[in-house]
């Protein structure tokens, strides 16, 4: 595990594009996986287009080609091979993420560390499709990863330490911090965030208040950089409705009980910057 230059990203969605352009960003061998071409392109193009935007914004980025260059696409979980790292960040269903660990496990020699990224599916039951659970590890990756300066690694119940140990070794060679946490649905970030997420959009569900006027008060009184419901713009209505669901399931406390706005909203495709609009309007590129 000491070798950490060529790394595995399997989904090329929001996350995992962003995920592949850190470590590319950051000197090593990208292998990015996803179910199609299209998909995959799509990726490409959005890390393309956010290398250049990052090139004009930072110091001492490589450019949007060098960048690309280090990234490998492929439809097929086999290409992992010769990985010495791998970070899953498909979608936040169960089913999936089964699955496709599952398709990773069987892939992978037995000493190459698996993290999860994921925001409250818990990491111990993505272990247990492991044949060696000890090699598997949680790493949160908050949006959007090239610019984030902190990621949350999770330990789950049977961890190795030495997996630990490499994960936060590939995040500061990637130059980022990070806190390790015990297992828990949710962990710490989304444990609270969802909480005041889903608690904002019940304000604007009972007419307590608007989204502008929501946001703006925790920018103002509290110094966030975003409102909470911007933030869940960010993030996806749809992430976000998953993720508490799972919380809700995990903890079984009503608490959690995801806001009736919120899924009215991903019914209705209305699911943030993606989509075009959520709490929010915007310009589709």
């Amino acid at each position: 595990m000491t070798n950490l230059q060529r790394i595995g990203v399997v989904g090329a969605g929001v996350i995992g594009s962003g995920v592949a352009h850190l470590f590319a960003q950051s000197g090593h061998d990208v292998v990015l996986i996803d179910t199609g071409e299209e998909r995959l392109a799509a990726a490409r193009a959005t890390i393309g287009r956010n290398a250049r935007l990052y090139g004009m914004l930072q110091k001492d980025v490589p450019d949007a080609g060098e960048v690309l260059g280090r990234i490998a696409s492929h439809a097929d979980v086999e290409a992992l091979a010769g990985t010495s790292f791998v970070i899953e960040n498909i979608t936040e269903d169960w089913a999936m993420k089964r699955d496709v660990h599952a398709r990773i496990d069987a892939v992978l020699p037995p000493d190459v560390p698996v993290a999860a990224n994921t925001s409250a599916i818990p990491i111990t039951r993505i272990a247990s499709v492991h044949r060696r659970p000890e090699r598997v590890l949680g790493i949160h990756f908050m949006n959007p990863p090239p610019v984030m300066p902190m990621v949350e690694i999770i330990r789950a119940a049977r961890t190795d330490p030495a997996v630990l140990a490499c994960a936060e070794a590939l995040v500061v060679q990637a130059g980022k911090q990070s806190i390790t946490v015990n297992d828990s649905p949710g962990f710490v970030t989304n444990r609270v965030m969802m909480l005041m997420v889903n608690e904002a959009m019940f304000l604007v569900h009972e007419g307590v208040a608007g989204a502008q006027d929501v946001d703006r008060l925790f920018k103002t009184c509290f110094g966030h950089k975003m409102g909470p419901l911007e933030t869940a713009d960010l993030i996806g209505l749809d992430t976000v409705l998953r993720s508490l669901e799972n919380i809700h399931s995990e903890f079984n406390d009503g608490k959690y009980r995801p806001c009736p706005l919120l899924r009215h909203k991903v019914y209705a495709g209305q699911v943030g910057r993606k989509s075009g609009e959520g709490f929010y309007r915007y310009g589709v590129a």
